[in-house]
């Protein structure tokens, strides 16, 4: 193994090694550091100290779990295009044309959700 792989090891082994001790140590630091004082009033529900009066959970339509899908769905599409678009000169007829069927598929995709009424807020 040459010198120049085993200083790329070596990068992703500091940063992987930085990446889990430093919230650990942030952690840790954050529980020396803060006060504890466990009272009745702070184990309720809510902090304030009032009871709850009913269940406050909120059941949500599946219609917005649609919208954010699709809109996680565009917004990879654009991480994957704008590189592409950066480097097209580079790349060739190859890269172009894998770019253009990745396109179509995702359209293809909008057109199904477009068919089944999923863009459709009422």
């Amino acid at each position: 193994m040459s010198n120049i792989y085993a200083n790329s090891y070596l990068i992703i082994f500091v940063f992987l090694c930085l990446g889990v001790l430093l919230p650990i140590g942030a952690l840790t630091a954050g529980r020396w550091l803060r006060p504890h004082v466990p009272s009745d009033a702070k184990a309720t529900t809510y902090e304030s100290g009032n009871n709850p009066f009913h269940d406050s959970r909120v059941q949500f339509q599946v219609r917005y779990y649609l919208f954010a899908l699709l809109f996680v769905i565009f917004d990879i599409e654009t991480v994957f295009l704008y590189p592409w678009a950066v480097v097209y000169d580079q790349l060739g007829l190859f890269a172009l044309v894998e770019m253009i069927m990745f396109i179509v598929l995702l359209a293809i995709g909008l057109i199904y959700a477009w068919k089944k009424k999923v863009l459709r807020w009422m």
